[in-house]
């Protein structure tokens, strides 16, 4: 009896099961060449959603490993510039302004989102809700409660892999490398982190305006309140509003405090900081009780430098001075890390050397072999397994990230139970545990 040839939904069948159980299958190589070079049938069905400059990007990585079937933009020009791309949707692909209409697809199994930040979790966990795979530009939560509902969601469908575009994760000479000698203890007992992530922009005051009309502002707001539109509110700017991000305390400090926490292994559930000091911090408006006084400049922190303490003790410094990068200072060494070097006594002396080795790798990777990200969450759409840039441990660091938001905007020291997750002893700061949503863009809770 001849068998048939698996297509793509026996593929997706069999990736589905293999995740739920946890297995592990054989290797496949699984290069971007190798998936271009995959049977249409057997090649993922993606649908993008957000495509501006950011998810222009990832949907022309995308397209190296399944096919682009729809966009979705509440910009309709981005929507059909991206339908237009030749490595996008190459003109065919079906362009939507409400994601809940690619979400309905059956044929997608993948979706792609890449929105504003306040848009995130929303749009993951019905997607996950529709059966999709999820891949979610960071940072994916605005706020803690967030934390705790996106983890509740993958829990629940635990058959559907969800991947966050923490790049820095898959960076094998410098970020990992460094994660590797900490872990090791190479540096001895690391006593303090500094997190250089930069400052927010500072500007105002902006004008009100009509929103133009490719832009559904209305959608574009989601649950944040409804406002007047600012042009500066939209598109890229949108990250020096707390109401749609939280500066850059979300925007960088996704990636080093994500880095930061994974090298001394603070990422899991029950893990954080206890004290976080935002008495050093200014906003380039005034404030008053954690909220902006005015309503037309940009007002996420742009001076800092905010010290979170651990059970561990040791401190870490989330800060807009100095380089942007991750110095670890350890007992019997220092180095420092950021995307354009890795230096310090025990990267010149090759304190690691022998000891990064494949192996280091590959556990690293959670039992995947090292290669690109992207190829790391299509190999586990494949595989099954926690691919390297997990929820899991993610929001293990937005949590830092939030709190360290919170106490600036605060200007004052706040206590953390990382194990109950609840700000202690401080109902003002504790209300900003959660944001109430406007009616019709409620989360769902799964």
């Amino acid at each position: 009896m001849q068998r048939s040839t698996p297509n793509r939904r026996d593929f997706l069948a069999t990736s589905t099961a293999l995740a739920a159980a946890g297995s592990m299958v054989p290797y496949f190589a699984s290069t971007q060449a190798a998936f271009a070079n995959q049977a249409k049938n057997d090649r993922p069905v993606i649908g993008c959603i957000g495509t501006g400059s950011m998810g222009t990007g990832d949907a022309h990585q995308h397209a190296g490993f399944g096919d682009i079937v729809a966009v979705c933009d509440v910009d309709a020009n981005h929507a059909e510039r991206a339908r237009q791309d030749p490595r996008i949707g190459k003109g065919k692909a079906d362009a939507y302004g409400d994601y809940r209409k690619l979400l309905e697809r059956k044929d997608i199994d993948v979706v792609s989102v890449v929105t504003p930040d306040h848009w995130h979790v929303k749009i993951a966990i019905e997607a996950l809700q529709a059966g999709k795979h999820v891949f979610c530009q960071k940072p994916l939560t605005l706020t803690l409660e967030e934390n705790q509902l996106v983890r509740n969601a993958c829990k629940k469908y635990p058959d559907r892999i969800f991947f966050i575009g923490t790049q820095q994760r898959s960076d094998r000479d410098r970020f990992l490398r460094a994660v590797n000698m900490v872990q090791k203890g190479l540096l001895g007992e690391i006593k303090k982190i500094t997190v250089g992530i930069n400052g927010g922009d500072v500007g105002g005051g902006f004008k009100k305006t009509d929103p133009p009309a490719n832009l559904n502002w209305d959608m574009w707001l989601g649950q944040a309140p409804k406002v007047d539109y600012i042009k500066e509110r939209c598109h890229y700017q949108f990250r020096w509003w707390y109401e749609y991000s939280g500066g850059k305390f979300t925007d960088w400090g996704a990636h080093h405090v994500d880095i930061a926490t994974w090298a001394i292994n603070a990422d899991k559930d029950g893990e954080g900081p206890t004290t976080i000091d935002g008495t050093d911090a200014k906003h380039p408006v005034a404030y008053k009780d954690g909220y902006a006084t005015v309503d037309n400049a940009y007002n996420s922190a742009h001076d800092y430098a905010v010290k979170c303490l651990f059970p561990s003790g040791v401190e870490m410094i989330v800060t807009s001075r100095g380089d942007n990068g991750i110095l670890f200072e350890g007992s019997k060494g220092r180095l420092f890390v950021n995307r354009g070097k890795i230096t310090g006594t025990p990267i010149d002396e090759q304190w690691d050397k022998d000891q990064f080795t494949p192996d280091d790798l590959v556990r690293l990777y959670k039992g995947k072999p090292f290669e690109g990200h992207k190829q790391n969450f299509f190999r586990c759409i494949k595989e099954g397994g926690q691919p390297v840039s997990d929820v899991f441990t993610h929001v293990q660091a937005m949590g830092t990230c939030h709190l360290a938001a919170i106490a600036a905007r605060l200007n004052r020291v706040i206590k953390w139970d990382p194990k109950a997750e609840k700000i202690v002893g401080d109902d003002q700061a504790a209300a900003f545990f959660a944001r109430k949503p406007r009616e019709g863009f409620e989360i769902p809770r799964v």
